[in-house]
């Protein structure tokens, strides 16, 4: 049955000019369209093409079946039973289409439920994890954190300047602006670390695995070039500058209202000395 399916399988992708095979099954289908949907801002157009690519399968598979049940139908060799063979083959047809409305509904579903989470979760305009999602995240790895060592960081970022580009240019280049900062700081970011867009043109890194304030100084000059390089847009080319304050657990707070408390109090300090990014000081933050 095994070998039949496979040959089947293989006339009807030879039949619609194609020398791929289909997905692994229709879990796969439905878990490719669903991983597509969630994976990048080209989400939808990659969803689409996995769900025409089953349908183009679905039909080459039918319209192989139909024309063997018209062989059939015509071989002399099966005079006896030609009408039986073509029933069995005709029914397939029918569960295969079946499957097919049932396959295309289950997937809408799937990637209705799919994107309305991923609508709940990030921001969209840049695709990044928004402010509730943020603290979900910062919440759940505070629950990890050994209290012992400050292992957490937390960084907040404002966009020095932002405002007047954006009254200047218009919020379709502001809009742009962020998009390429998220973009940035997205990159520029360990595996395994989070980046979040927690307001207008503010945002925040939680960073794992830290030692000490070399590593984070380090890691905030670097978020620092990445958002600071000259950003082309249409034929304008323009900077911004963040300023980056920086809130360590437990040192600093061991709650996520107290670590964003006085990692916001960390930046405005960097923002009022230009100093591209500051540290909390319990003395300097009075």
């Amino acid at each position: 049955m095994h070998t039949a399916y496979t040959a089947l399988i293989s006339a009807a992708n030879r039949d619609r000019g194609c020398a791929s095979s289909p997905p692994n099954g229709v879990e796969g289908a439905a878990a490719a369209a669903a991983a597509a949907a969630s994976a990048s801002p080209a989400a939808a157009a990659a969803a689409a093409a996995v769900h025409q690519d089953w349908d183009a399968l679905f039909n080459a598979v039918t319209a192989r079946l139909r024309d063997i049940a018209g062989t059939v139908a015509t071989l002399p060799d099966l005079a006896d039973m030609p009408q039986q063979a073509r029933s069995r083959v005709l029914e397939c047809v029918d569960a295969l289409e079946q499957l097919h409305v049932s396959l295309t509904q289950q997937q809408s579903l799937q990637l209705s439920l799919q994107n309305s989470l991923l609508s709940q979760q990030h921001d969209r305009l840049t695709a990044l994890p928004n402010r509730h999602r943020f603290s979900d995240v910062l919440d759940r790895a505070l629950l990890k954190t050994d209290v012992q060592s400050p292992r957490l960081a937390l960084l907040v970022l404002d966009l020095d300047g932002f405002k007047p580009i954006n009254d200047q240019h218009g919020h379709g280049v502001g809009d742009h602006m962020l998009r390429i900062v998220a973009s940035r700081l997205a990159r520029a970011v360990r595996a395994g670390d989070c980046v979040g867009r927690t307001g207008g043109d503010e945002f925040a890194c939680l960073l794992g695995g830290i030692q000490d304030r070399e590593q984070l100084s380090h890691l905030a000059c670097k978020l620092f070039d990445a958002v600071s390089a000259p950003l082309q847009i249409g034929r304008l080319q323009l900077t911004v500058r963040p300023s980056i304050g920086i809130a360590r657990c437990p040192t600093d707070g061991d709650t996520r209202a107290t670590l964003l408390m006085n990692a916001d109090t960390a930046m405005f300090r960097a923002k009022r000395g230009r100093l591209g990014h500051a540290f909390f000081d319990r003395r300097s933050d009075r």
